[in-house]
């Protein structure tokens, strides 16, 4: 599979979470930038419909839907907004698509958006309850600066490295301001299938060299309406809500080693409140870990005490 390039538009300068108003359920934002590339034409149209739904790892930067990057496989799907994203605030945040069915059903759900057929409800696959805002949804990260996030927005490029089979895989680039300076995050996201967490593989520099840089990993508590809970032991974080009547569970975790601190941080202000995973980037800069999600409706988890336990059975991966 050849690696494409896209230069996908604006670089964004940040500030800290500012927390503007975003549509429900799920709204991308757009801050003030500089254009930093030229966009290249839409050149990945949705792959012909066969009469076979296909059960496959599957992604695919969106332009039909204001530049979204979508990924999936059979248990979970997820997305991510770009450079064309409306509204404003910081919305590096990770959606989660909450499906019911093994098969692909992105480009299904997108062409039907199209047509006037909305994702935020559940014609029988699943649909797109998730609010993520301003807030890091399922797994988005930030600099931890003395306790205050500093998030990046849109991302304004991207890379596609395996886009369906066993597993889908592409990094997106974001750079942001923040009080250390210029930060930069490479971020390669791989999910296989079977799995119910995408992992993350980040390099970050500070002025443009690789930097060691205060990290948390967020998962929104969605104003305090999630049940949170941590283990520091075995590096997990994770959260249990109810919506439209069913059980939703996320979860982030990483290697116990590089877990400096579990914070549970309420707050009154929209999209603010979270768990977060502190931790720390590699000297070089690197940083590993995984997020994602379960939904009961989708059969494979039955309770907040089963999910935990699968993501403490998965600690050191």
């Amino acid at each position: 599979m050849t690696t494409r390039t896209i230069f996908a538009g604006t670089l964004a300068l940040l500030l800290p979470f500012t927390f503007a108003g975003c549509d429900s359920p799920n709204t991308a934002a757009e801050q003030g930038s500089e254009t930093t590339a030229t966009p290249e034409p839409a050149t990945e149209p949705a792959p012909a419909q066969t009469s076979e739904p296909t059960v496959m790892a599957y992604g695919r930067f969106v332009p039909e839907r204001e530049d979204d990057f979508a990924w999936e496989n059979d248990k979970v799907a997820f997305r991510i907004y770009g450079p064309n994203s409306s509204g404003k605030g910081q919305v590096s945040g990770v959606d989660a698509w909450l499906k019911r069915v093994p098969h692909s059903v992105i480009d299904k759900w997108y062409a039907g958006h199209q047509e006037g057929v909305s994702y935020h409800e559940d014609h029988g696959e699943g649909y797109d309850p998730y609010h993520v805002g301003d807030s890091r949804g399922v797994g988005g990260t930030v600099v931890w600066i003395d306790g205050t996030p500093w998030p990046a927005g849109k991302f304004n490029r991207y890379e596609v490295h395996q886009d369906s089979g066993e597993k889908v895989e592409f990094t997106v680039h974001y750079e942001w301001e923040t009080p250390l300076g210029m930060v930069a995050e490479s971020k390669t996201i791989t999910l296989a299938l079977g799995d119910q967490l995408y992992r993350v593989q980040s390099a970050f520099t500070l002025d443009g060299e690789p930097a060691s840089l205060p990290i948390a990993i967020g998962l929104t508590t969605h104003d305090g309406k999630a049940q949170a809970e941590g283990n520091r032991d075995t590096g997990r974080i994770s959260t249990a809500e109810t919506i439209d009547g069913h059980q939703l569970w996320t979860g982030a975790l990483m290697a116990p080693g590089r877990t400096q601190e579990i914070v549970h941080a309420p707050s009154e202000e929209k999209d603010a409140s979270h768990i977060w995973l502190l931790t720390a980037t590699t000297d070089d800069g690197e940083l590993t870990f995984r997020a994602g999600f379960a939904w009961d409706a989708a059969g494979d988890m039955a309770s907040f005490e089963q999910w935990n336990e699968y993501l403490d059975s998965r600690a050191g991966e």
